[in-house]
């Protein structure tokens, strides 16, 4: 169970360094990446293998 909580922690904070890099982004930046800013849940999310 512990492992399972530790796992979970790294999990959240992946999703939130990369939610909260992208987020940091102006849209110039974000555009360049081809990346919408309603999308960067997303794309943390997915970073963080949820």
């Amino acid at each position: 169970m512990a492992l399972n909580l530790m796992a979970n922690y790294k999990n959240w904070r992946k999703y939130r360094e990369t939610y909260n890099e992208l987020s940091r982004l102006t849209a110039r930046e974000l555009s360049d990446l081809g990346i919408n800013r309603a999308d960067i849940g997303q794309i943390a999310k997915q970073s963080a293998g949820y």
